[in-house]
């Protein structure tokens, strides 16, 4: 997961802490430290009939005393705000009625701080994705037992059975306010549940961005009008990297932001913008227009950032400067194939993960993989 041109430090475990990573990432931005303004909020980001862009920020003070707003000219817009920010939680039958009788009992991931919260509690996780699987498994040692996890359909991240300290359970169907019960699709029924978190993602929202000629986004399920999830179709001087969902997002944003730069400085020509919008009806034909439009799981992931990559080496004049965005080879992609079993090793160690620092201290060995292949006579993936 980490950027091309700056390996993981050799004291960070296999799956680093959540200061490992801020450090990590401190350490990347110390060249253009010096450009990025803290503490400010954005207001508004108006694009204009020109096709400039006016942008209006103030400062965040501490004071009573609120700063002016500061006005500011641009001719593109990165737009990296993030999207996880507005939980989405879906709207089952009885659900409002349920946080009205039994308030604080329904929340979300966002939210979600210390498992000690939940000692001896009836728990039901919704959603079997990455929070979902971090929060359950931080969560059954202290909750009653077994953990309850509703979900759709097999985790891609899961690999092998279920924990023995929990219980799969389809979606919810219903929710009763008495006795604080829960039923289920297959019919089955929970009672006396302390507790429902939804680990179930958010909505994309742009709310300060005005003078659109198409709208970004309506449902908030997804982004419209993009080329490639990345260039706003109708003035390509706006980019927003990393919408997608179920990727690594530092190779990932590497490779879009090589591209995005080359595009910006001339280097790059995008596609007519019926091309444009005729890659977005081909995309919503084979994902649909909901939550799974930006979902690029494996391996189309790894074949988004390595089309990136091509697509940034087509740049003219290619001896300019500019930096060369990461392509993945055999290596990377035998890892993400293995990530969930990889994953699974790492945690059966305990305590001991802390000290792991490769992937043959968990038994993945690619170097080993490959040999075996090759006196096998099956070549290579």
């Amino acid at each position: 997961m980490g950027f091309s041109d700056l390996p993981w430090p050799e004291t960070a475990q296999l799956f680093p802490k959540h200061a490992e990573v801020q450090e990590y990432i401190e350490d990347y931005s110390q060249d253009v430290r010096h450009l990025i303004q803290f503490e400010t909020q954005v207001i508004d980001l108006q694009h204009n009939t020109s096709g400039s862009w006016t942008l209006k920020t103030q400062p965040i003070t501490r004071s009573t005393n609120n700063p002016e707003p500061e006005t500011h000219h641009f001719d593109a817009i990165v737009l990296a705000n993030g999207h996880f920010n507005i939980p989405y939680i879906p709207q089952v039958p009885g659900i409002s009625a349920w946080s009205a009788a039994h308030p604080g009992t329904i929340t979300h991931s966002k939210f979600y701080r210390l498992p000690e919260k939940f000692a001896n509690q009836k728990v039901i996780i919704v959603g079997n994705s990455a929070s979902g699987l971090d929060i359950a498994s931080q969560i059954a040692p202290f909750s009653k037992q077994p953990l309850l996890i509703s979900s759709k359909s097999e985790s891609y991240l899961q690999s092998g059975e279920t924990p023995s300290n929990q219980l799969d359970k389809p979606p919810i169907s219903n929710f009763i306010v008495q006795d604080r019960t829960v039923e289920f699709e297959d019919g089955s029924r929970e009672a006396d549940v302390d507790a429902v978190i939804y680990c179930t993602g958010y909505f994309y929202s742009f709310p300060f961005v005005s003078g659109l000629e198409e709208p970004l986004t309506t449902t908030g399920e997804r982004v419209e009008n993009l080329y490639q999830h990345l260039f706003y179709r109708p003035d390509p001087t706006l980019a927003l990297p990393v919408l997608n969902q179920k990727v690594i997002p530092f190779p990932f944003a590497e490779a879009q932001a090589a591209v995005v730069a080359r595009v910006f400085s001339g280097r790059l020509e995008l596609p007519s913008q019926k091309e444009m919008e005729e890659w977005e009806k081909r995309e919503v034909e084979e994902k649909g227009a909901g939550r799974g439009f930006h979902v690029l799981k494996f391996p189309k992931d790894a074949e988004f950032i390595n089309m990136m990559h091509d697509w940034a080496a087509g740049a003219e004049d290619e001896g300019a400067v500019g930096k060369k965005p990461p392509r993945w080879g055999e290596k990377e992609f035998w890892t993400r194939e293995r990530f969930p079993a990889i994953k699974k090793a790492f945690q059966g160690l305990g305590e001991g993960r802390h000290e792991v620092r490769s992937l043959g201290e968990v038994g993945f060995d690619f170097e080993a993989w490959r040999e075996e292949k090759i006196k096998e006579g099956k070549g290579l993936l």
